[in-house]
């Protein structure tokens, strides 16, 4: 990365502390839009049969 960079998420110059964004507000911006599903990374549909499920451990 140069010392020129800009933040992702408002085009602002980043900081050595949050790199690469501006602050810790828009690097919250960002991760919340992963958790929400506005960022996706390309790729076939899933297979629901080939989904692991999650194993219970229902032992007391």
């Amino acid at each position: 990365m140069s010392k020129n960079s800009t933040c992702p998420v408002c085009g602002a110059p980043t900081q050595a502390a949050t790199r690469p964004f501006c602050s810790q507000r828009c690097a919250d911006i960002d991760l919340g839009r992963w958790f929400s599903g506005q960022y996706r990374i390309p790729g076939p549909p899933a297979d629901e049969e080939n989904l692991e499920k999650p194993e219970i451990n229902d032992e007391r």
